[in-house]
């Protein structure tokens, strides 16, 4: 627009774009024009056309009326029809389902999703709907199509079970578990270092470089992979170390403290260490930090190497396969039910963390309020990890499991309670609040706890019940479970936020809004909770005389391997 005021003689252009608006004024104020810009998507068609108007002019081949009959033109240009859009997205997700290392079952997933979202985005264009709208309603139709595929075919999350199939295969002077964590610790490195590192890829605001885009997509999926390759094993050889249920309760809390504790000296200090390391190059700053918490893996993952032995891990007599994996998942009715159980509650929580900024921000109207409840979370599941070893003492740990869920219903109504209801008029009701947000994350983090642990007895049970031992298989769950919850996670909030007609630019947001946001913030993760806790109580069979009858035979199994 602005060189085709100059071209045209217009002084004192000023143009001012928004997302759905255009406001122009030229000739000190004397012209000024405003144009709607409706939200649906862009046709690059018309966008090539303008530009090509736009060199005419200001090379001088193009007059007023000229350019406004080419512009005439440019706007009957034919569109591409709704197949020819759908037939592009298709090829678009199954091609780059293949670039991110899938094969033929995820490209075929993914272009089923690219068909469904092009589709649906299609159908919704030609009654005006909103672009950020269609674009929500696509994202959904993708995700959903991949859930029902994953539920159909479970083989298409194959990282994770691939990764702790090939680890029972493993069998060496290191064992199973300890060859993986250091081989993945020193890849995790490489490929974390090289992740926040520029290899040479020009950065401008003018273009976007597609090669630093693939560089970077293409850095973060091995970090992925690599991530995977540590966080198995290191978890799957807690049953591998002890099988006393005592010594388990605190092998389990120890590693999930310290994991707590090196999350925070990153978020507390990773500003100021930019800025040392980089000397005002932020971009080199964060590559020599990204390198620092490198070694530190490195060094960290030597140390569980050398000092730590797995005791108790019988070797399978027969090697593993990919399907024998699944069959494993499918047989195993303790890991469903844990599966089921750990996907409920984990849900509930991580909605709550991402709705946090939410609620302090558009309903406290206090986003720095956001920071003291991350500290009191921070400690409340800090206290929490030890509940379980401490409390397992006097009680069985079903009752302790049982008991910390409730503690996490009771603190999420306190916190409705002393928040959205009477923290909004009167600021003192944060003490009360912030100890019923102490009390919830205690429950919550002696949970997080408690699923190690429960995982850990899964292993055992499945030697009982199938007869041959599955420990990287069971602890690959985790990983799935955790990415399956954050989606559920994502789906409720842009549902939640969609239906309460969220709009980031205003200043105060409707009591629809807030009620909504509060809604999702207390009341939905709790439910979730229960829902957890009931099938708990009522499906959790690995308690009492079952799990005495589990360890007496794996304490047997192993006398006898010993022996041999």
């Amino acid at each position: 627009m602005e060189i085709m005021a100059r071209s045209f003689g217009i002084v004192d252009f000023h143009v001012y774009v928004l997302t759905n608006g255009i406001f122009a004024s030229a000739q000190n104020g004397t012209v000024s024009a405003v144009r709607h810009v409706p939200v649906v998507s862009t046709n690059l068609g018309h966008v090539e056309a303008i530009n090509a108007i736009s060199r005419r002019v200001a090379d001088g081949e193009l007059d007023l009326n000229s350019a406004q009959l080419e512009f005439e033109r440019m706007k009957r240009m034919p569109t591409l029809s709704p197949l020819y859009n759908c037939a592009a997205g298709t090829m678009g997700a199954g091609c780059f389902a293949m670039l991110f290392g899938g094969g033929l079952p995820e490209m075929l997933v993914g272009a089923l999703g690219g068909l469904l979202a092009s589709a649906s985005s299609c159908a919704l264009s030609k009654h005006h709907i909103s672009r950020i709208f269609r674009d929500m309603l696509s994202a959904i139709a993708c995700t959903l199509t991949a859930l029902i595929a994953q539920l159909v075919y479970p083989a298409l999350q194959v990282n994770f079970a691939i990764i702790g199939a090939l680890m029972d295969r493993t069998n060496g002077k290191f064992g199973k578990f300890r060859p993986w964590i250091m081989c993945g610790a020193v890849l995790n490195a490489v490929a974390l270092t090289f992740l926040f590192t520029n290899p040479g890829f020009e950065v401008s605001r003018d273009f976007i470089n597609i090669k630093l885009y693939i560089y970077a997509a293409v850095m973060y999926v091995l970090w992925g992979m690599t991530n995977t390759m540590i966080d198995i094993p290191y978890w799957s050889m807690v049953p591998a170390l002890t099988s006393d249920p005592q010594k388990r309760n605190v092998v389990s809390a120890i590693p999930r403290f310290f994991s707590g504790f090196g999350q925070i000296i990153v978020s507390v200090f990773t500003v100021q260490m930019v800025a040392m390391l980089g000397k005002g190059n932020d971009s080199v700053g964060y590559s020599r930090w990204a390198m620092i918490a490198g070694i530190v893996l490195i060094i960290g993952a030597l140390i569980t190497v050398t000092t730590t032995k797995e005791r108790g891990s019988v070797p399978p007599k027969e090697k593993f396969t990919l399907a024998k994996a699944f069959k494993t998942v499918k047989s195993n009715d303790q890991l469903l039910v844990f599966m089921l159980t750990a996907l409920l509650f984990n849900t509930g929580w991580y909605i709550t963390n991402a709705m946090g900024i939410y609620f302090f921000d558009n309903v406290m109207g206090n986003k720095s309020l956001l920071s003291y409840f991350a500290a009191i979370g921070g400690v409340g599941q800090a206290l929490g990890l030890f509940l379980l070893p401490v409390l397992s003492k006097k009680f069985t740990r079903r009752k302790v499991i049982q008991g910390a869920m409730c503690m996490t219903v009771i603190g999420y109504l306190g916190m409705f309670l002393f928040g959205p209801v009477l923290l909004a008029s009167n600021a003192k009701m944060f003490i009360p609040f912030a100890v019923f947000a102490l009390i919830g994350c205690m429950g919550i983090g002696c949970i997080f706890v408690s699923q190690t642990v429960m995982l850990a007895d899964i292993v055992d049970y499945g030697e009982y019940s199938l007869g041959y031992r599955s420990e990287s298989i069971v602890f690959s769950m985790k990983g799935f479970l955790q990415k399956l919850a954050y989606t559920i996670q994502s789906i409720v909030i842009a549902l939640g936020l969609q239906f309460s007609h969220y709009d980031a630019t205003l200043p105060v947001q409707t009591e629809l809004t807030k009620n909504t946001i509060s809604t999702m913030m207390f009341i939905i993760p709790p439910i979730f909770v229960v829902l957890s806790l009931i099938i708990f109580t009522k499906k959790y069979k690995l308690h009492g005389e079952l799990s005495d009858k589990v360890n007496e035979f794996i304490m047997n199994r192993k006398a006898k391997s010993e022996e041999e």
